[in-house]
């Protein structure tokens, strides 16, 4: 019998191999719409493709089960750290948030999947929706796609994440309030110094998120007057931040920046 609880947990970690090694037999086939797997391997090379840059998520609304069958309602949330224009449903950016409902039978033997057939509903049709950022697995996918979209310069897309009245304190300028705010102190930094975020650590609850990471900023151009310190074009600065942020209805409602070590500068290495 397959404990489909189980199932879920470890598909939301997005540890394929482990997945696939774990609930489906060596000859399993997959079909979904026009695409055909038959095999382990063949799988986990298709979910290789369709989750490069994509966090793919499973929330369940409704499961049965009878005998060595299994039938499943998914509302099935994909979250991008990166752009993929070939993306099945649509093309996507670093930032995005796409729900697909999907209907899936999973034929058993044991607790061992040999055969699942899915089908889906176009993008957005008759899915539930979390509020964006919070404890859920999906919602922490959900920030990571924000870190991404936000070291990707995505205008666009990171702002999403914010409440209207947002605040966000870095300590070397004054306290910056709104969304247009942020933006307008981070497009023309951008032009010149991109920020990236790496992740050491996070911790999520509904409430709040803790961030320890890795900053870097990297000049695109020089920057003599950066407010870290100045930049030719290539050098980057870098160190640890620890950062807090407030949510409000699973929006980022205040951010507070503190560093956690000396912030170190890189030199352009001159060309032999």
């Amino acid at each position: 019998m397959l404990d489909y609880k189980e199932y879920e947990t470890l598909f939301n970690t997005g540890d394929d191999a482990a997945l696939v090694g774990r609930f489906f037999d060596d000859d399993v086939v997959f079909t979904g719409g026009t695409r055909n797997h038959r095999g382990k391997q063949e799988l986990k090379a298709f979910l290789d493709w369709a989750h490069n840059g994509i966090r793919e998520v499973m929330r369940p609304q409704q499961v049965l089960q009878r005998d060595d069958l299994l039938f499943a309602e998914i509302d099935m949330d994909f979250h991008a750290s990166k752009e993929r224009t070939d993306f099945p449903f649509g093309a996507m950016r670093a930032g995005d948030l796409m729900t697909v409902k999907f209907f899936v039978t999973y034929r058993l033997r044991g607790d061992r999947i040999v055969e699942l057939k899915s089908m889906t509903w176009p993008p957005g049709k008759g899915v539930t929706q979390l509020p964006r950022l919070g404890a859920h697995p999906s919602q922490v996918a959900a920030f990571r796609a924000y870190m991404a979209a936000f070291s990707n310069a995505e205008f666009e897309r990171f702002p999403r994440f914010y409440t209207e009245d947002v605040r966000l304190e870095l300590g070397s300028v004054p306290p910056i309030s709104g969304r247009q705010g942020i933006v307008d102190f981070y497009r023309p930094m951008f032009a010149r110094v991109r920020e990236s975020l790496t992740e050491n650590s996070v911790r999520m609850t509904d409430a709040a998120i803790e961030l320890d990471a890795i900053t870097r900023f990297t000049a695109v151009e020089d920057a003599p007057d950066f407010v870290v310190g100045a930049l030719r074009k290539g050098e980057y600065i870098e160190g640890r931040v620890l950062v807090s942020y407030e949510l409000r209805d699973g929006l980022i409602a205040c951010i507070r920046v503190r560093r956690g070590g000396d912030m170190v500068r890189h030199e352009v290495r001159p060309a032999t």
